[in-house]
């Protein structure tokens, strides 16, 4: 799923170039570009689809070059995971209906390689074995309030004692409800990453999302056809604007989650990116040619353009430098940025956002 903008990561992530397409942590490849290495791990490349927004064609051409034009899924408007998760399931269907599907962002952070594919080998059997839903979660190491949270209980299969069932849901919550969740063991983060049979999946679009599941239908003439785009055209308005967790997750009834503890991260925030970067004695982190922070401790510094930046006095602040746009932040106050990006998009229009 690589079709989102990335508000958050204002202004280096902008709607006409987002965070997926971007490299951030300087390794050389960007977000979507390394999701896309570490999942040929377990797939085939020929197997990977990207489900995009259309404006994005030519960026995850240009990324990832070795995708034939049927596997680069086009969105004509934003309508939530949901859709583009149904799209991707009926494209699928009419080239392998006993598929298992592997679902996840582009934009995500796993540190450790073989953790995470360990993980995902156990996922995988459990999606296989049994009609549910599995989902990745994460063991949490600190009260964040920007996760989603998913409770387990201890009852899952016997023969995979790492699947656990999911009892409960709970969409970002607030400090102390966070840290009662860390507290309690039986909570993980919920990674956006799902498992699922094609079987399994289309049930479940038909029991809780069921007029989405028969717009979709409707194409089945058409997809992998020069009639696809047409089609997807047509319908796409008239799905319903909803997360793949709100539309059938938290409404089914088989849903089960292994989890893990790989160096995930959905880097959300920039403070989610803070958390990932080398720093230095102070707790400051950042990149940029030249910055030089004097009597500032843990602030996250990243320098676009060439210019020389210079903090003093500052703690806990995001201070983000592109050719355009300047952002000075508190740390603690980054989930206004995307309040931010749509009073700037109101007042400027789409020039710096």
């Amino acid at each position: 799923m690589a079709g989102g903008i990335g508000s958050r990561f204002w202004p280096m992530s902008r709607t006409a170039h987002p965070k997926q397409f971007l490299d951030f942590l300087g390794h050389g490849r960007t977000l979507i570009q390394a999701t896309f290495d570490r999942f040929t791990a377990c797939c085939p490349p020929e197997n990977i689809y990207v489900v995009t927004n259309a404006q994005y064609a030519a960026l995850v051409r240009e990324q990832l070059p070795t995708l034939k034009p049927g596997q680069v899924l086009l969105e004509p408007d934003r309508r939530n995971t949901a859709p583009c998760i149904a799209y991707a399931n009926h494209v699928i269907a009419k080239r392998d209906p006993d598929a298992v599907i592997i679902t996840a962002p582009s934009d995500h952070l796993v540190k450790d390689e073989a953790g995470f594919q360990a993980r995902l080998s156990i996922a995988l059997e459990q999606a296989a074995a049994e009609d549910c839903l599995v989902t990745l979660g994460i063991t949490p190491d600190r009260p964040d309030t920007g996760y989603g949270y998913i409770q387990f209980s201890e009852q899952g299969p016997a023969d995979r004692p790492d699947v656990k069932r999911v009892k409960t849901f709970t969409e970002k919550p607030d400090h102390d409800t966070a840290l009662r969740f860390l507290n309690s063991g039986d909570y993980l983060w919920n990674s956006g990453i799902f498992i699922w049979s094609l079987r399994s999946i289309s049930k479940a679009f038909s029991e809780h999302l069921p007029e989405m599941e028969a717009l979709f239908a409707q194409g089945k003439e058409a997809y992998g056809t020069a009639g696809e785009a047409g089609f997807i055209a047509g319908i796409y308005g008239n799905c319903q604007n909803i997360s793949i967790d709100y539309g059938i997750l938290e409404k089914a009834r088989n849903v089960f989650v292994v989890a893990g503890d790989f160096g995930w991260s959905d880097l959300g925030t920039w403070g989610s990116l803070f958390t990932q970067l080398p720093k230095d004695g102070h707790g400051n982190t950042g990149t940029g040619p030249i910055v030089r922070v004097y009597d500032g401790k843990d602030n996250m510094v990243h320098v676009q353009d060439q210019r020389l930046v210079v903090l003093q006095g500052l703690e806990d602040y995001i201070v983000v430098s592109t050719p355009d746009a300047l952002l000075v932040c508190r740390k603690h106050d980054e989930q206004k940025i995307k309040t931010i990006v749509q009073d700037l998009t109101k007042d400027l229009g789409e020039r710096y956002c």
